[in-house]
């Protein structure tokens, strides 16, 4: 039976990522940077581990706590809509060290297991603002398009171990908690500086209102052909909107 290791499965598309392979038969290592009860269901098949993926004592002994695995989903981040200009640097380097450090730091925890075994998969999911031209998304983009940059080249330096590495792309998922995490609940007027918001208002608004959007069903599955893929793709958007995306691209 084989198991996999999800990243941020508190919530969101890691929680439902989780179920879906638990629903198939696999072992499931959720992790949270705060483990919570009943965010998950009982099952000797699901165990639930703390790990910050900022901090590399906890990547240490969450990795250490899972034993062998198959599968390393990094689906862990934090969001951010915001106009570049008023955005600290602080930060831009607090998305950056979980969206793209933390992504790092945990593929490098597990590559040696992976090489030395001669198999497993690195599935690094990132977003659909890489497919496309996104406002409000400068920092968050950047996050993602360098997690896209460094499992491309990463690919290449595994495949001669029989290790596969690959990125999930989600499109704009109306039904999670995403904007009000990247906002913190605080409005746009509160976020951008005064010349930007009519602009950043509007942008919200198409956001809101847009037909086609992702649901975690669709990242959960997307993610489970992904680590089953034997094609060599390398990028697979997921949802109707993040497809329509890649196409258009």
């Amino acid at each position: 039976m084989k198991t996999v290791l999800i990243t941020g499965a508190s919530s969101g598309y890691g929680r439902q990522t989780a179920l879906h392979f638990h629903e198939q038969g696999w072992n499931v290592i959720a992790t949270m940077r705060t483990p919570r009860e009943g965010v998950l269901p009982e099952s000797d098949r699901l165990r639930i581990v703390e790990l910050d993926v900022t901090k590399p004592d906890s990547i240490t002994a969450a990795f250490d706590a899972a034993g062998a695995i198959d599968v390393l989903v990094n689906n862990a981040g934090v969001p951010s809509i915001s106009v570049f200009e008023g955005t600290s640097m602080d930060r831009v380097r607090e998305v950056f060290e979980t969206n793209t450090f933390g992504v790092m730091a945990t593929t490098q925890a597990v590559l040696p297991r992976f090489r030395e075994r001669g198999s497993g998969v690195v599935v690094n999911v990132t977003s659909s603002v890489v497919l496309g031209h996104m406002p409000l998304s400068a920092v968050y983009k950047a996050s993602k398009m360098a997690i896209e940059g460094f499992t491309a080249s990463l690919a290449l330096e595994l495949a001669p171990f029989g290790v596969q590495a690959k990125t999930v792309e989600p499109g704009a998922c109306l039904t999670t908690n995403f904007a009000a995490r990247a906002t913190n609940g605080a409005s746009l007027d509160e976020l951008v500086p005064a010349p930007y918001v009519p602009w950043a208002e509007k942008a919200m608004a198409d956001f809101t209102v847009q037909e086609l959007f992702t649901r975690e069903s669709d990242v959960a599955e997307t993610v489970w052909g992904a680590v089953h893929d034997t094609t060599g793709q390398l990028r697979f958007p997921a949802g109707p909107d993040a497809v329509q995306l890649a196409q258009a691209k």
